[in-house]
């Protein structure tokens, strides 16, 4: 099926200009698929953003003038992030599978890995030599309560990257409201030694829920919405978006 897509945007190549903002290129791959899917200014959720240029999945996006809600409750990089990214809305909170306040956030010595996941936490001290610099306790929102308040109109775009409580986040998604064209998952868990477990549950749930993997990073899956993509396939769906 997206094999098939590919014709429809034949000029749109990943790392055809500019540059990559993401661990492994998912922004290019990303901006590709939406190419395709005509999409030319995307409104994109960054749950777990950290900071707002460096490994970051939307920051390509930015560049280009879209705009979208950056969700990071590590204060460090949300005074950044409000600094850098004037036109993006950006929460200091957790995202989970239901709101609450006063909840654990473990910071590690390598900020990349701070999650709101104890049972995390804890094996990367344990297997991967990490550390707890501190505990703070912050107030979770659910995703459905971000769309609610900043996605009445669209959502194209999801990246999700919160060390362990992927799937969790997901199962509280409204899927129906403003449902995203196009997710990047983190799916695979952290090890030192390169020898992380791919999070085939969260692979299955998506896939359950109508999307198909377009493409892997082995870091992170980018997910496309089978529906959105059948549709350009049918005659007379090719609609432009902004």
């Amino acid at each position: 099926m997206l094999r098939a897509l590919r014709s429809l945007v034949p000029d749109a190549k990943p790392g055809s200009e500019g540059m990559s903002f993401s661990q492994c290129g998912e922004d290019r791959i990303v901006r590709w698929v939406l190419e395709i899917l005509r999409v030319r200014q995307p409104r994109y959720l960054d749950i777990g953003a950290h900071h707002p240029r460096r490994l970051n999945n939307t920051y390509l996006f930015y560049t280009l003038g879209a705009s979208g809600v950056l969700v990071e409750p590590n204060p460090a990089w949300t005074a950044l992030i409000r600094r850098e990214r004037p036109r993006d809305v950006c929460i200091e909170a957790g995202v989970g599978g239901r709101p609450a306040s006063g909840v654990p956030f473990y910071v590690m010595r390598s900020d990349t890995l701070c999650t709101f996941s104890g049972r995390e936490a804890q094996r990367m001290v344990a297997e991967c030599r990490e550390e707890i610099r501190a505990i703070r306790s912050l107030d979770v929102v659910t995703p459905a309560q971000i769309q609610a308040e900043h996605f009445t109109d669209r959502l194209d775009f999801v990246s999700l990257d919160v060390e362990g409580l992927e799937l969790e986040i997901l199962r509280a998604f409204d899927f129906d409201t403003s449902r995203p064209a196009v997710f990047c998952i983190e799916t695979i868990s952290y090890a030192i030694d390169g020898s992380g477990e791919k999070a085939h549950d969260l692979i299955a749930f998506m896939q359950s829920r109508g999307y198909a993997v377009h493409a892997d990073t082995y870091v992170n899956t980018i997910f496309v919405d089978e529906e959105r993509a059948l549709g350009l396939l049918r005659p007379g769906r090719r609609e432009e978006r902004p």
